[in-house]
């Protein structure tokens, strides 16, 4: 097996012509037939044991899974993904979706999207949210909005992801203190906060402050947290948005990582035992179209990861060389044309992140591309996972790929090149450095240049967009409406907020915020007492920016 060569898109002129029946969407030439010749898969010393490379479910490294039984002793957790519009709206979303997860035998838990003023920590009023309150996610500007989002949600009970990373320490905080005030110990609630700033620099660009005092808010959640909130994870390290800004499988791989191992290496800097922090420390990968490459890339990782922490960090608790993964399926993958198409896309692939051995799985719904999903293509995603847990037989044995020659070899060639892009970016003085040099964000664009290159002439197979049009004339789909009521609700509920609290308490918790932000002390007690004097997101973002500043960008490349 080997990588087939690309050049970049500066020397290339017009599409190199590959062939799609032996070259995979990550450029791996693939032989046609696999034999015991392609890997080892005994151990030499021991020919009666797997090698030491593939080993066994739950023992290190890990490539077949972290969990000895795995998914015959629990199944995944089926994660569904809402938010949009006002919080009573996305309130209803989740109670949609917790009912009719009633009668599965997996964990169920709600992962939450912020709109874009959110996520860009500003207020709902802010002049530059105009238009977009509550589009493309739920709109989050007070412990008020927090207290609605999950009102007659049992928190203690169901875990809360968030997907949130510049203002994410302020958006826990909320959580935090909307906990308290419910009279919730911190102890009971579990859940995942995104909060991977690294790959927003790389691929999504929601960044609010320079790179340096971004890590420096990760890390305080994770100091926090370690003494805190013991079921909760602090960062959830996201491949998924590198995934998305057009990277291969091994650049997802390798880039993710590389990002843990930069908050492990920050982590240790503060002076914290990395066996105090790194067992809450969780992944999110992406799941594509190409079958068996999301399925080696993710028994890749826990085999790198699991080296990383036992050799290259020292750790000695078991738990914290276990890679916990949730994966959510490729949500770029999906087509506008022949939107019903996308049902099948997201089951292969929730497939793939199933045998590729998650611990919990978002399916996407079948109508991203046109707008928010409707309730229908929501209980059609649910359903996904649902008839693949009990109907498919997956769950029944541990992984049923391991052994297979084919994929114990892209598994090591995948593990192979993802560590050298990490000795890469080592000798580069690691990810932040790599930030200000642009390495990051010209290796994704070469890759998505390369890849739709292929589509462009047709050498990649999209159906339904460059193969096989008939039917794209149809557009029958319901599509989710967002009315303008929900931003001037909104806007009006924080103006009444705004009224209703103590303005010298607001002064003196955003002043202690700045005092903090200067000093060397973790930000989270200081940002958990402004939630408790109603001070808003934007307020509380704004002060950390008067001493942090605020970042337009990396270099050109």
């Amino acid at each position: 097996m080997s990588t087939v060569p690309h050049k970049s898109p500066a020397a290339t002129t017009k599409p190199t012509s590959v062939d799609p029946e032996s070259v995979t969407l990550s450029g791996y030439q693939v032989d046609a037939s696999y034999g015991p010749e392609s890997v080892s898969a005994v151990n030499a010393a021991n020919p009666a044991q797997p090698s030491p490379r593939i080993g066994e479910a739950g023992v290190f490294p890990y490539t077949r899974g972290i969990h000895k039984t795995m998914y015959r002793g629990r199944l995944w957790t089926m994660r569904q993904f809402a938010g949009f519009g006002s919080a009573e709206d996305t309130n209803a979303r989740f109670k949609y979706l917790l009912e009719n997860a009633k009668g599965t035998k997996a964990n169920t838990g709600l992962s939450t999207a912020f709109d874009l003023p959110t996520l860009m920590g500003r207020d709902s009023d802010d002049p530059l949210a105009v238009g977009e309150v509550g589009r493309c996610g739920v709109a989050i500007s007070t412990i008020d909005d927090m207290d609605r989002l999950y009102k007659d949600i049992p928190i203690g009970d169901v875990t809360v992801s968030q997907t949130i990373n510049g203002p994410a320490a302020v958006i826990w905080a909320m959580y935090l203190a909307m906990a308290q005030e419910r009279g919730i110990s911190w102890d009971r609630i579990g859940g995942t906060l995104q909060n991977d700033i690294l790959k927003e620099f790389h691929a999504q660009n929601e960044f609010i402050y320079p790179p340096e005092a971004s890590v420096k808010l990760v890390v305080d959640t994770m100091e926090f947290a370690g003494k805190h909130t013991p079921k909760w994870n602090s960062v959830s390290i996201s491949g998924y948005h590198i995934r998305e800004a057009g990277s291969t499988a091994t650049q997802e791989l390798a880039f993710t990582l590389r990002d843990g191992m930069e908050y492990v290496e920050w982590g240790l800097k503060r002076g914290m035992p990395v066996d105090a922090f790194a067992p809450r420390l969780s992944f999110f990968f992406n799941s594509h179209n190409e079958f068996f490459e999301e399925i080696c890339k993710l028994r890749a990782a826990r085999r790198i990861w699991a080296h990383a922490m036992r050799e290259r960090f020292g750790a000695k608790q078991e738990r914290s060389w276990l890679m916990r993964t949730h994966v959510q399926t490729a949500g770029c993958s999906l087509t506008e044309q022949q939107p019903l198409n996308n049902i099948v896309r997201v089951a292969y692939q929730a497939m793939a992140g199933v045998l590729g051995g998650c611990q919990s799985l978002h399916t996407d719904s079948m109508d991203e591309t046109l707008g928010l999903p409707t309730e229908t293509a929501v209980r059609v995603a649910l359903r996904t996972q649902q008839i693949l847990a009990h109907e498919t037989g997956v769950h029944r044995t541990v992984d049923p790929l391991g052994g297979s020659w084919y994929v114990e070899a892209l598994t090591d060639q995948m593990q192979a090149d993802a560590d050298g892009m990490i000795r890469e970016i080592d000798e580069m003085g690691g990810v932040v450095a790599g930030i200000h040099k642009g390495y990051f964000r010209r290796a994704i664009a070469e890759a998505s240049y390369r890849v739709g290159q292929e589509m462009e002439a047709g050498d990649r197979i999209i159906v339904g967009v460059n193969a096989y049009p008939e039917g794209n004339e149809e557009r029958t789909m319901e599509i989710l409406q967002i009315p303008h009521t929900v931003e001037t609700v909104q806007c009006d509920r924080l103006s009444a907020f705004r009224k209703s609290r103590d303005a010298d308490v607001v002064r003196r918790c955003l002043d202690e915020i700045r005092r903090v932000a200067r000093s060397d002390e973790n930000t989270m007690p200081a940002l958990v007492a402004a939630a408790h004097g109603r001070c808003t997101l934007g307020e509380m973002v704004n002060a950390m920016a008067d001493v942090f500043g605020r970042y337009s960008g990396g270099p050109e490349w």
